[in-house]
């Protein structure tokens, strides 16, 4: 186990600095954004394909856009399959025409195929108005995801920090949780795991085969 991780390390290492065992002094560019906003405890400066290799400023402020955007976008898509299990959903009807209530929609990808196709073209329109309101070139003109919104913000440098450092690191969490229960809901029909009800899994199905019990049953 530990050869395997060791040797992916060295492939790492050699394909980023020509040398499996080190040399980063060769690589000086990889280390131009260290300091930057989002290195944090505890991996640090964690860059395994070497995407700011290049050292190109630019090239890492459209990336940390786009890495904002995606994590405020996967924060609140958390959000959106958490409040509906907490809250309870919307009174009322969703359409009229189809008889069809909120309470009637599922939570999670099960409601992709419930909602109508004009609520959909609703919620894609709403999304394009908010893409195209703030502009995609606020990495050129300012700093990376700063659209002049400031409730949540504070006049305080350090305080300000903290919250932006917190925004980054929530966003990258969000973005896994969203994955994970996407997976997780694709799997079993609930975000929230119940693994009885994934009866296809290939683990499963080795139940039977000799040899099975060998090892603690990991399901």
């Amino acid at each position: 186990r530990l050869a395997m991780i060791a040797i992916i390390g060295m492939f790492f290492q050699e394909g980023i600095t020509g040398d499996i065992w080190g040399g980063l002094a060769k690589t000086a560019k990889i280390f131009a954004f260290e300091n930057e906003r989002g290195v944090q405890e505890p991996v640090g400066f964690w860059d395994p394909l070497a995407l700011s290799s290049s050292g190109d400023v630019s090239t890492f402020k459209r990336r940390r856009t786009v890495e904002l955007k995606h994590g405020r976008v996967c924060m609140l898509a958390t959000m959106g399959y958490i409040t509906p299990e907490v809250t309870g959903k919307f009174p009322g009807y969703l359409s009229y025409s189809a008889n069809l209530k909120f309470a009637d929609v599922p939570n999670g990808l099960a409601a992709i195929s419930k909602v109508p196709a004009l609520g959909w073209a609703q919620i894609i329109a709403y999304a394009n108005v908010c893409e195209l309101s703030a502009g995609s070139d606020d990495w050129k003109t300012g700093t990376p995801g700063d659209y002049g919104f400031k409730v949540l913000t504070s006049s305080d440098p350090a305080e300000k920090e903290k919250k932006l450092c917190a925004e980054l690191a929530n966003g990258r969490l969000a973005m896994m949780a969203t994955i994970g229960m996407f997976f997780q809901d694709g799997l079993t029909g609930s975000a929230w795991g119940d693994w009885a009800l994934y009866t296809d899994s290939p683990l499963r199905s080795l139940k039977s085969d000799p040899g099975f019990n060998t090892l603690p049953e990991w399901d």
